[in-house]
């Protein structure tokens, strides 16, 4: 018997692999992975990790005797080099592995600068995995002067780790604004402000057009002419699907590798899940870059591998943690026509609620984990909210819930 090859040891492959065997299957099951440790968590990677508040072992998803114990092959340190569908293998290390089914949870890469413009400089560092929070690590010396390149969540959480690190901090965003692909003017507003308390420059609508220096990076001339000195600098321009694989295999590829409602790729014998993997949604398709979406379609898959047939129903939700604040948004923004405001219990306690019509469709809370939390148990219901109680200081939000 083959068995069940689950290619990347991330947060959704661990977490199929794991599933698996919760539900009783018997068989072989092998764990890919191109890193050298067990499945370990990444948001902490820019957050807790960077600021030495959290030790290697604790990113753990599980310890590593865990794997064993269930009876998962894990490969570390292995790198699949292809797939052969005809006859249902994958290479991997130089070794032929047989699959009977195959999942891929290959994850996404980041978006790194161009060579012509230094992103080959020493000194110049993204925020992927383990690796790269290792690599940037040394950097962090207050006092030190670090350039940051794009303002999402990323962007943001590396400002915040600096600032608090005592390095002076300045980021570049193109857009008008930070934030303004995934969030609205209000939050955008928030953490603008938030992080110029801190000491942060942010300028906003200026990029980088170069970076200058003969091996390692000591400047930075940006789109507006002006030339910064810099000690190192952070990428955060985005993710791209890792698809390589795929495509190499020539598995259908939409944003993403194509998937049906099921988990199912293009080859009935092979099922993706996670960031790589686009899948139905409403009218059109979807990809979420989250850690909820990546356990939660990885287990659906689990299932949909052993007979389920069940419908992959995403619920997405998100959190992102900077200095003493932490935003949690539940459900999707897309297509929003406007914002409530609700203020919270404190100084800087405040949640924006995102409508479309009368249809709630998403809410950043920060601090206010009582606001994310029925906002996302009614966008989970399909229910909305009056916008006028949501905006009213005095209404009992849990009361919404049975409005």
């Amino acid at each position: 018997m083959a068995g069940i090859v689950v290619i990347g040891a991330g947060q959704a492959g661990a977490s199929c692999a794991a599933k698996l065997r919760a539900l009783g299957h018997d068989g072989p099951i092998t764990l890919i992975g191109e890193e050298p440790v067990p499945p370990y968590q990444r948001p902490p990677l820019s957050k807790k990790y960077l600021l030495g508040e959290m030790a290697l072992e604790r990113l753990f998803l599980r310890p590593e005797s865990f794997y064993a114990e269930a009876d998962i092959a894990l490969h570390l340190n292995c790198t699949v080099t292809a797939i052969d569908r005809k006859d249902r293998v994958v290479i991997a290390g130089g070794q032929a592995i047989g699959y009977d089914d195959l999942v891929l949870t290959t994850g996404s890469v980041p978006r790194r600068l161009p060579g012509r413009i230094g992103g080959e400089l020493a000194g110049v560092h993204v925020v992927r995995d383990l690796r790269d929070a290792d690599s940037m690590a040394p950097e962090f010396v207050a006092g030190r002067h670090v350039l940051i390149v794009g303002g999402g969540y990323i962007g943001l959480e590396a400002a915040a780790v600096a600032a608090s690190r005592g390095l002076k901090v300045t980021l570049v965003e193109m857009g008008a604004r930070i934030l303004q692909r995934v969030a609205a003017p209000e939050t955008s507003e928030y953490f603008r402000a938030l992080h110029r308390a801190h000491g942060v420059d942010i300028r906003e609508g200026i990029g980088l057009e170069t970076l200058l220096g003969e091996t390692r990076v000591t400047a930075a001339r940006l789109s507006d002419g002006t030339e910064i000195d810099v000690d190192f600098v952070i990428v955060g321009v985005g993710i791209t699907p890792a698809t390589e694989l795929a495509e190499m295999a020539g598995l259908e590829i939409e944003n993403g590798i194509r998937t049906d409602a099921f988990g199912r790729t293009s080859d009935p014998h092979i099922w993706a899940a996670g960031d790589c993997a686009s899948f139905p949604h409403e009218d059109g398709r979807l990809r979420l870059e989250s850690v909820p979406n990546a356990i939660d379609m990885a287990e659906c898959v689990a299932a949909n591998i052993l007979g389920a047939e069940t419908p992959y129903v995403p619920q997405p939700w998100f959190w992102s943690d900077q200095y003493d604040v932490k935003l949690q948004i539940a459900g999707l923004n897309t297509g929003y026509d406007r914002i409530v405001t609700r203020p919270g219990d404190g100084a800087g306690h405040v949640s924006f609620w995102y409508y479309k019509g009368d249809r709630l469709l998403a809410v950043d809370a920060m601090n206010e984990p009582r606001a994310y939390m029925v906002g996302k148990r009614l966008i989970d219901a399909g229910k909305s909210a009056d916008p006028a109680l949501v905006a009213d200081p005095a209404t009992d939000l849990k009361a919404l819930l049975s409005a």
